[in-house]
C-alpha cells in the first residue's frame, strides 16, 4: 500500500511539473510577434471562392524592388511560406485557364515585366524548392504604379458577375490579374 501511494503522489507531481512547464511555454511562444504577419484574404467571385493565404512584410524603410526583392530571382510573393492561392472551382487568369485547387504564387520582378506564377506545389516555404517544372501557368505583366504600401497586402476586387482583379500591392508597385469565374 505504500510503495502504491507514493507511486501515485510521484505520478501527481509529475503532472503537475509538466503542465506548468508546458503551460508557460505555450504562453511564451504565444507571445513571440511574426515579423510579417499572417493575413488572409477571400472573396467569393461568381460560385468560386478564392482564397489567398500569405505573410505581410514591411518596407521598413528598405529598398524592396531590386532590393530585398532582387530583380530576376524567383520571390514567394509575401514573407515566410510561400503565398498560397486557391480556386473552388476552374478559372481563367489573364486568358488561361487553371484548374480548381491551390497553388503557390511567385513572381520574377523586373524593372519593366515581371513574370507571375501559379505553381502546382500548394505548400512550401519560400522559394527554396521552387521547381519550374511544377508550374501551372505562368503570366507576363507589367507593374502598375501605385501610392504607397508599408505592408504588402492582396485585394481582390469585384470587376463583374464573375469577373474580379487580384491585386498584389506593396511600397510604390502593383500588379493586377484579371480573373474570371463563368467557363463555358
Amino acid at each position: 500500500m505504500l510503495k502504491v501511494n507514493l507511486f501515485s503522489k510521484l505520478m501527481l507531481l509529475s503532472f503537475l511539473i509538466l503542465g506548468f512547464i508546458s503551460q508557460n511555454f505555450a504562453q511564451d511562444y504565444l507571445k513571440k510577434l511574426r515579423v510579417s504577419p499572417k493575413a488572409e484574404v477571400m472573396q467569393v467571385v461568381g460560385l468560386t471562392k478564392v482564397t489567398i493565404s500569405y505573410s505581410r512584410p514591411g518596407v521598413k524603410g528598405r529598398k524592396i524592388w531590386g532590393g530585398l526583392v532582387p530583380y530576376g530571382k524567383v520571390w514567394r510573393g509575401g514573407a515566410d511560406e510561400a503565398t498560397k492561392i486557391t480556386f473552388t472551382a476552374d478559372v481563367i487568369v489573364e486568358g488561361k485557364k487553371l484548374s480548381a485547387g491551390a497553388y503557390s504564387f511567385f513572381v520574377i520582378p523586373a524593372k519593366k515585366e515581371w513574370i507571375v506564377i501559379f505553381n502546382k506545389v500548394a505548400d512550401q516555404w519560400g522559394a527554396f524548392e521552387y521547381n519550374e517544372a511544377e508550374d501551372a501557368i505562368r503570366l507576363k505583366m507589367k507593374p502598375k504604379t501605385a501610392e504607397f504600401e508599408e505592408w504588402l497586402k492582396y485585394e481582390i476586387t469585384k470587376t463583374g458577375d464573375y469577373t474580379a482583379n487580384i491585386n498584389l500591392i506593396w511600397e510604390k508597385q502593383r500588379i493586377v490579374l484579371k480573373l474570371d469565374t463563368k467557363l463555358n
